[in-house]
Order: C-alpha cells, then structure tokens, then sequence
C-alpha cells in the first residue's frame, strides 16, 4: 500500500490513467483466459488494481474539495 498524500496531482493523474489502463488489458485477460488458474490469477490481480484506483480515485477527489 503506498502513501497518496505524497504524490502531486499529476502524478496521481498518471498514475489513475495506468490503472484505468491496467484493468482494461486484465478485463481482455480474462475474457481470453482459459483454466482455472488463469482466471483466478487475474481475478485476484484485478481486484487489487480496482482497490488501488478507489484509494487514488478518493484521494484525487478529496484534493479537488480543498
């Protein structure tokens, strides 16, 4: 888990636009995935780049109210 509060808002900026894109290419890994194993890997990596974007998603927001 890393610390949002020190990037600037271009980097947090970057940084949403990399998970945004992240989790299209894990939504096309899945669709083309096949064993189990496979879709569980980029199941639990998805979940966790999802997490990573509502953290920095909030901060971004959170930073627009000042």
């Amino acid at each position: 888990m890393s610390d949002e509060s020190s990037l600037s808002s271009a980097e947090l900026a970057d940084r949403i636009r990399i998970l945004e894109d992240n989790i299209r290419q894990l939504i096309e890994q899945a669709a083309a995935a096949s064993g189990e194993r496979n879709e569980s890997r980029i199941a639990d990596r998805l979940s966790q780049q999802n997490e990573e974007l509502e953290r920095l998603t909030r901060e971004r927001d959170a930073r627009a109210k000042k």
